[in-house]
């Protein structure tokens, strides 16, 4: 009798419980394309809102300022709670928050809305990859949390030229609704698909420094900033970044290359992660430094430039994948927490990319922007060579 219950545990957790894990990468794309949103509808909302797209644009902004703070403590928090439940909150509030944007006329109030999106998201964020992690044996991990972050380059690469369009088509208010009822179909299949766990138990856990502190933690947490911050350097700037090429009209199309390379790059990343973590996390440092170096010498080459944007997504999509799975392995029972802390470092990186590329944009032109990865790359290899080896 014990045998016949005990088997479909192990054979769930010997082979990727795909409907659950999808559901999770669902999750994720929901995440996304709400942040993005705003960004492909910025004529529509600033119309209906009566503001200018300048400040629509500031609902992006929101978003990530709420991902920001509260990521940690709120992660913190709600470490006892039953992590089912507490992930059916964190997507549940995305209809609630896309719904009040949906029908919101008062630029004040959606404003609030994108705020408490971008909290949502934060504490989601911080669940995916242990969520994901404890679905499987240790030796599928990686390649389950690979599947866990499909949603946010398919966001990024599919999803919001979608929304753009949808937003054109029906209207952007009617494309939040859509987005509303969407997460409600997934909140059914989450609670179908996804098992349950326990929080983690009073006597067992860890201060935030104590996860800080963790061997692996730190390396991981500083590849992450310094990648990021290098990523969004060119991501965010990639508009000037084609000009000397002449090529400024095709951003579409190069975004649309970085996409495709990115997907290709996490089904490499899926297939190899659980037994090449640290070197594949080796190579995307050295190949991101290489395109960069590439760039600098021939940033006026259009053929160079398709090149190291399709090598460029190579090097980055597999990489949250791979952050979250050191992250995962190295912090244990304290994964959530210590993905909270990626959570806000990868923000953090975000911000300064916009920041630092602005500055370097303003002083010294988009030449200045490839020497700059090229130095964050090295910083970032130093970093992923004192990650614990897995």
């Amino acid at each position: 009798m014990t045998s016949l219950t005990e088997s479909p545990v192990t054979t769930q957790r010997d082979t990727l419980p795909l409907g659950g894990l999808l559901a999770l990468a669902s999750a994720g794309f929901i995440t996304i394309l709400t942040e993005a949103m705003p960004a492909g509808l910025l004529p529509q909302m600033g119309e209906g809102l009566g503001v200018s797209p300048a400040l629509v644009g500031q609902l992006v902004t929101l978003y990530a300022l709420g991902s920001l703070l509260a990521a940690i403590p709120l992660t913190l928090l709600t470490r006892s709670w039953r992590r089912r439940p507490l992930l059916l909150v964190a997507i549940g509030g995305f209809a609630l928050v896309n719904s009040v944007t949906a029908l919101s006329s008062h630029y004040g109030l959606t404003l609030v809305a994108r705020f408490f999106a971008g909290v949502f998201a934060g504490l989601l964020w911080a669940l995916l990859a242990g969520y994901a992690s404890r679905m499987v044996a240790p030796h599928l991990q990686g390649r389950a949390i690979a599947v866990a972050m499909l949603g946010a380059p398919l966001a990024l690469s599919l999803g919001v030229p979608a929304g753009t369009f949808l937003g054109a088509a029906v209207g952007w208010r009617l494309s939040f609704a859509i987005m509303t009822g969407l997460t409600l179909v997934l909140l059914i299949w989450a609670r179908l698909q996804l098992p349950d766990f326990a929080g983690e138990q009073a006597g067992k856990r860890l201060g935030l420094h104590q996860v800080v502190a963790l061997p692996g933690i730190r390396p991981v947490l500083w590849v992450t900033f310094t990648y990021v911050l290098a990523h969004n350097i060119l991501y965010t700037y990639i508009a000037p970044l084609l000009v000397p090429a002449g090529i400024a009209a095709d951003v579409d199309r190069v975004l649309l290359v970085f996409g495709l390379a990115a997907l290709l790059s996490i089904w490499l990343a899926g297939v190899l992660i659980d037994r090449w973590l640290r070197t594949l996390l080796l190579i995307s440092c050295a190949l991101f430094g290489l395109i960069a170096w590439v760039l600098a010498f021939w940033i006026m080459q259009p053929v160079v430039i398709y090149l190291a944007v399709a090598l460029w997504g190579l090097a980055f999509g597999g990489l949250p994948a791979l952050l979250q799975t050191a992250l995962a392995k190295s912090a244990g029972e304290s994964a959530d927490a210590a993905q909270s802390m990626l959570v806000t470092v990868w923000n953090l990186g975000i911000a300064g990319g916009g920041l630092a590329g602005g500055v370097l944009l303003q002083g010294w032109g988009v030449g200045a922007f490839a020497w700059a990865v090229v130095l964050l790359m090295l910083l970032a290899f130093a970093g992923a060579l004192k990650t614990a080896p897995q």
